[in-house]
């Protein structure tokens, strides 16, 4: 629903609760016995219906104005029809600022239009007056009750937004991360060899070009995706395990040995699933290219008793790392997929040397 849809079903709402209210003072005030004695008061007492019932067509606007209104409209209908409710149907309009304004408004509100309920003592008795009051009560109740959901409505869909900006993050980092670490690695070799040996610099840049095509086409999905409002897929299908033989690949043309250990079929497992797991796995290798000096990079992918398990492990030297290198947004990105996935994902340096990432899908809770 659109916002001149919703603007248009709220004003429909509204004259629709307006004209209810506006019906019940009418059959009061025209009932004989009920409503005023004389003509000229019976119109009055219409007009002030008409008046107080119409404020509910721009309380929204202005709710404090709106409810000031709709009181003065009810002291009027109060000397006129006090059969009609304390100070006429006031308590329609208290529901709505209850609604629409925070409990520091609407308290006050409701603490004003209580404090001269005991007139009713005087019009009618101790039931007028408990009426009155407890009318107010729970009008006021009613508005909180629904303020409180509406938040609550919002809040949920700011998480779910907040959630939606952190999985784009995560695919936006892990596909330009890893593109842009294979462009510079061979940007830098064919510029190395340029001279001495031209046609490894044309491998290179053929490397060069086709980890942008990738990058490309990854990032045309990704936005097609986001942009596609009817559900439909994007124009291909997103990356899972069997796209890691084609990952490695890539890698090797850049330097980086990598080879690859499967185990168990998981070529059937949920799509989420896949996907995170070439996203950690992709990760993995590029934190081994951008801050190691890793020559080799073994890749282990597991799968039995419904749990996916990945480990990479590169042979990088025992020296640390420069602070924060490899451990910064990549390994939390990498984290929190596992978590999402109700998993667990373990990532640090050995003793001996080099670095492993180890990485526990179950694939049960899979969401």
């Amino acid at each position: 629903m659109n916002c001149r849809s919703s603007s248009r079903f709220l004003l429909l709402l509204d004259g629709g609760i307006a004209s209810v209210m506006f019906g019940v003072a009418l059959a009061v005030a025209v009932t004989p016995g009920i409503g005023p004695a004389s003509t000229g008061g019976t119109a009055a007492a219409v007009g002030l219906a008409v008046v107080q019932a119409s404020c509910l067509l721009w309380i929204r606007r202005r709710p404090g104005y709106a409810l000031a209104v709709a009181a003065l409209a009810g002291v009027g209908l109060e000397a006129l029809c006090p059969q009609l409710g304390w100070l006429g149907l006031v308590a329609v309009p208290l529901a709505y600022v209850a609604r629409l304004c925070p409990p520091r408004i609407s308290l006050v509100a409701l603490t004003l239009l209580v404090a001269p309920t005991p007139w009713k003592l005087v019009t009618g008795g101790w039931r007028d007056l408990l009426l009155a009051v407890t009318a107010l009560g729970l009008s006021w109740a009613l508005g909180e009750l629904q303020r409180g959901h509406t938040h609550r409505r919002r809040d949920r869909q700011r998480q779910v937004l907040s959630r939606e900006r952190e999985r784009i993050s995560r695919e936006l980092h892990d596909v330009v991360a890893h593109h842009v670490a294979v462009i510079a690695v061979q940007a830098a070799a064919a510029e190395d060899v340029f001279d001495a040996h031209p046609e490894r610099a044309r491998a290179a840049l053929g490397s060069i070009s086709a980890a942008a095509r990738s990058a490309l086409t990854e990032l045309r999905a990704m936005l097609h995706a986001l942009a596609t409002d009817d559900g439909s897929g994007p124009d291909g299908p997103q990356p899972g395990l069997a796209q890691l033989d084609a990952l490695a690949d890539a890698v090797r043309a850049v330097g980086l040995q990598v080879t690859m250990s499967r185990d168990g079929t998981a070529d059937d497992l949920p799509g989420g699933v896949q996907l995170s797991a070439y996203r950690i796995v992709q990760e993995s290798l590029t934190n081994a290219l951008r801050h190691s000096q890793a020559i080799r990079a073994d890749v282990s992918v597991r799968y039995d008793d419904g749990v996916l398990r990945l480990e990479v492990v590169d042979d990088g030297p025992a020296a640390p790392r420069r602070p924060g290198a490899g451990a910064g947004r990549g390994i939390v990105g990498m984290r929190e997929r596992a978590r999402l996935l109700g998993g667990t994902l373990d990532a640090g340096p050995l003793p001996a040397g080099g670095f492993r990432v180890q990485a526990r899908l179950p694939v049960g809770v899979a969401r």
